[in-house]
């Protein structure tokens, strides 16, 4: 199956949408909402939708056999041309389904990755698309080589189709050997690139896709990075300059939306790109306010974290979308639920003063207020604390120029190093002293 098989794979079709829900957990008055939503950024029509409540999945088929038997009549019906489960099938459950449908029949897992594979632009993201695809596709390739059955010879003879999907499996195993390779390089590369970075503060956006990353992204810093209303509209990462007022510049970065039951395989595929997370001095998690789910997306975002071992990184909460909220008991509920979030609307831009601040804040520990003595035609280290921190005053006197600014406690060490004539020391408030001089604005 060639790369643009895959992209097209589930295009232009007819989907009808299935779910196993589980009897002891009560779900929404939709429970297949987010799988449509992953089935029309797909681009498929959904034509239908069948759920079933059932303890334990049936080892055969998944579904039980009077359920088979609706969904084939709903299938036909409609006219359907690929079933999506919202569960992740094994290959022998998806090789029965399709027998007893006479429909193609696809994932929650494969649907996920097709569409990553549609959206991703940069050669990192491509290369982590394919190592995910092909891990999923090695044990399914009998289903996938279906031609091979027609030419299988009789029992005790190895035909040549088992020998052609014995190549084809080595094929797949080498190729991701060197997908494997080619990422590793692209990690480390990436690792390089991330902590050249480090003499400025970064923060890293992470959370649920669709929470509206990439739209608050843009209100902050003007970046017109790409944003839609689509599941998976940004999968790579983007860093611009924001101007935080008070503090001076830090580097935002847009990263890969987050989503329940993320298939591992992404996730680990993803490692590279996530880099920015993990280097990260603040997380800003974004939520969608106005989703009915926010709650168990924070959750399934926070598990995400876990996984990739950024739990217990600095964060800050921050709910999104609440000028979609038409109920404010809604948004009562979730600032009683989780009273440190900041709540804003990157769209209105309302609260988007109060992120600034609350940033501001969690940042503080790692920033330095002082005062620099330094010789009057030192203009080198006055660029360097412009571009690096934030000048809150300058006096002169005696042939000497005393800056107070905040910068980050990372950057004294290397202005030591580089004015050996400077003199660095905390800055003393006095009532003369000025405490206020915002540099640029959240733009």
């Amino acid at each position: 199956m060639t790369e643009r098989d895959r992209k097209q794979s589930v295009a232009q079709e007819n989907a009808i949408l299935v779910k196993l829900l589980d009897p002891s957990i009560q779900y929404s008055d939709d429970p297949l909402e987010e799988l449509d939503g992953l089935a029309t950024t797909a681009g498929t029509t959904v034509v239908g939708k069948l759920t079933q409540r059932r303890e334990k999945p049936d080892p055969g088929t998944y579904l039980g056999k009077g359920k088979i038997e609706e969904l084939s009549l709903c299938a036909e019906a409609s006219e359907a041309d690929v079933i999506i489960f919202d569960n992740e099938l094994s290959p022998g459950q998806t090789r029965n389904l399709e027998r007893e449908t006479k429909r193609k029949v696809i994932d929650r897992t494969e649907l996920i990755l097709d569409i990553f594979a549609t959206h991703a632009q940069t050669l990192e993201s491509r290369l982590a698309v394919e190592l995910a695809q092909l891990e999923y596709s090695l044990p399914r390739l009998k289903r996938m080589w279906s031609h091979l059955d027609r030419i299988k010879m009789g029992v005790g003879m190895r035909g040549p189709g088992e020998k052609q999907l014995e190549v084809d499996r080595r094929l797949v195993e080498k190729r991701i050997r060197d997908l494997k390779d080619d990422l590793d390089k692209v990690a480390k590369r990436r690792e390089r690139e991330v902590a050249a970075r480090k003499e400025s503060m970064t923060i890293s956006l992470v959370g649920y896709t669709n929470a509206g990353k990439s739209t608050l992204m843009n209100a902050l810093t003007s970046a017109q990075v790409l944003s839609a209303d689509m599941l998976f509209a940004t999968l790579d990462t983007r860093t611009r300059r924001w101007r935080l007022p008070h503090w001076g510049p830090v580097l935002l970065s847009d990263t890969v939306g987050f989503i329940r039951d993320l298939p591992h395989r992404l996730i680990a595929s993803f490692k590279a790109t996530l880099e920015e997370a993990n280097q990260a001095d603040l997380l800003l998690h974004v939520a969608d306010a106005s989703n009915p789910e926010a709650e168990q997306q924070i959750a399934a975002v926070n598990d995400v974290l876990a996984e990739i071992g950024i739990d217990q990184k600095s964060t800050l909460l921050v709910m999104n979308k609440i000028d979609r909220i038409e109920d404010s008991r809604r948004l009562e509920q979730l600032q009683a639920r989780f009273p440190y979030a900041v709540s804003v609307s990157a769209v209105s831009r309302e609260g988007l003063d109060k992120l600034a601040i609350a940033v501001s804040d969690a940042l503080s520990k790692s920033f330095s207020d002082v005062e620099i003595e330094a010789s009057v035609d030192n203009g080198k280290l006055v660029a360097y604390l412009a571009k690096n921190g934030e000048i809150v005053s300058k006096r002169y006197g005696n042939e000497k120029l005393y800056v107070h600014c905040r910068i980050p406690t990372a950057h004294l060490g290397r202005i030591e190093n580089q004015n050996p004539d400077a003199v660095i020391r905390p800055y003393e408030y006095t009532s003369e002293s000025e405490e206020s001089g915002a540099v640029g604005d959240v733009a």
